[in-house]
Parts: structure tokens; sequence; C-alpha cells
């Protein structure tokens, strides 16, 4: 009789934990809680984090008299036409590929990267057509 028991209350809480891991298996994958895998962390995740940590530089066309202003941290690299510095003070934009600064006025240099590391800088277009990639937040204006 005992032996009886001991059978049933073994079988009664396998049944109970059974039902309760059955429970939790099917919401795995659910978007309470959802299941992520080696190769969308990989492929995708990775990809999306970089993108937004890097933050990847932006092709921006201008016209002449335009003007590009930036925050602070914005990059800036003169590809296509001529631009010059906008700048209520000095320095004006810091070119970081010659570890230089660039006052107001002062002509863009070609595929030299320069940074703006205070408030109310810009870059001017001064030809026709002017191309920069920018990385960072910025208006055209």
């Amino acid at each position: 009789m005992k032996k009886k028991w001991i059978l049933g209350l073994v079988c009664v809480l396998t049944a109970a934990l059974l039902g309760v891991t059955g429970a939790v298996a099917a919401n795995v994958g659910s978007q309470e809680d959802p299941l992520v895998t080696y190769s969308y962390l990989n492929d995708t995740f990775k990809n999306e984090v970089l993108a937004e940590a890097n933050g990847g530089f932006v092709l921006v066309t201008m016209s002449s008299g335009q003007t590009l202003k930036g925050e602070v941290g914005t990059e800036v690299m003169l590809r296509v036409g001529t631009a010059v510095c906008t700048a209520s003070s000095t320095p004006g934009l810091i070119d970081t590929t010659s570890a230089g600064t660039l006052n107001n006025g002062a002509a863009l240099e070609k595929n030299h990267l320069y940074m703006m590391t205070i408030e109310d800088r810009g870059v001017k277009a001064t030809a026709s057509t002017v191309k920069v990639l920018v990385r960072g937040s910025y208006t055209v204006a």
C-alpha cells in the first residue's frame, strides 16, 4: 500500500513538473521572452550597434552660399568643390588631419577631416556644387 502511494505521489509530482516545464517552454521565443540566436547577434545586432556607436558618414551636397552647421563633435570632410569655415570666434574648426585649427573665412582643404568642438561652427559652400562627408548632427541653411 505504501509503495502504491509513493508511486502515485511520484507520478503526480512528475506530471506537475512536466506541466510547468511545458508552460515555460511554450513562452520561449515569444514576444514576452524572445529567443535570440548567435547568428542574429553576430550578423544583425552587432552591425546595428556598431553603426550606432560609430555613426557612419553621410554625403551632403550644398550649393554656393549654403552653410552647414554642426553640433559639438560633428565631423566634416570636404570632397568636392570649395568651402570656408564659419565661426564667430576662434578656433573655428579643428583640422584633425594636420592637428591644426581653421579660423573664420579660412578655406577647407579637400580630404582633411575637421571637427566642430564649439557651438555655432560651420562650413559655407563657395562653389556651385559642394559635397562634404558629415558624421554627427547638422543642419543646412
